[in-house]
């Protein structure tokens, strides 16, 4: 069975966007965790994002500026197979992208079920709340960003039950952010 995890930049008051819907302040000059980033970039997998997510990337990793930039994961980014969720999208025009307009939680547990490599949540919210709720998201990466918000969007807004996590991994970069590694505590499936 195919795993789905999660990488998603959250601010220390726990926000994946501001209230504008705003995420440029995850985006720090970090060369250690830039390499982190580039590092996880070739690995390689299937990356799932809803429509705000797919346009803000769309928009910048096929770029020459992405590719001066940050070549590995504009490499990584633009030669990955990617799946976009919309239903008011009519095409994915982004290299390697499948659009899907169905639920996104039917899709990813028939997906799962598919041979194949691993699949990763970026960015996202709203869909990540939903698969979080339905308990097919087998590991949750945030990137602790040392800023607060004050106000914002919660990547965990609108489930129903608590959802606790284990911590299986850590990791400190010199200038601030902590990547939190956690594993669902309990089985929901």
């Amino acid at each position: 069975m195919r795993q789905l995890g999660v990488f998603l930049s959250i601010s220390l008051d726990g926000y994946f966007a501001d209230q504008n819907g705003d995420a440029s302040w995850a985006h720090r000059d970090d060369p250690e965790f830039n390499a982190f980033i580039a590092g996880n970039a070739s690995i390689g997998g299937e990356l799932l994002m809803g429509r705000r997510t797919y346009d803000l990337m769309a928009s910048y990793w096929p770029t020459a500026m992405a590719r001066e930039r940050e070549p590995i994961v504009a490499d990584g980014m633009n030669s990955l197979p990617k799946i976009v969720f919309s239903q008011t999208m009519s095409e994915a025009g982004w290299n390697n992208t499948r659009l899907i307009r169905e639920d996104p939680v039917a899709a990813v547990r028939a997906l799962k079920q598919v041979e194949g490599k691993d699949m990763v949540a970026l960015g996202s919210g709203t869909i990540v709340s939903q698969l979080a709720e339905a308990g097919l998201v087998d590991v949750f990466q945030f990137v602790v960003v040392p800023i607060a918000l004050g106000a914002g969007r919660s990547v965990f807004a609108g489930i129903s039950e608590r959802l606790a996590l284990t911590l299986t991994d850590s990791r400190a970069f010199a200038r601030g952010n902590v990547v939190l590694t956690y594993t669902p505590s309990q089985s929901r499936r």
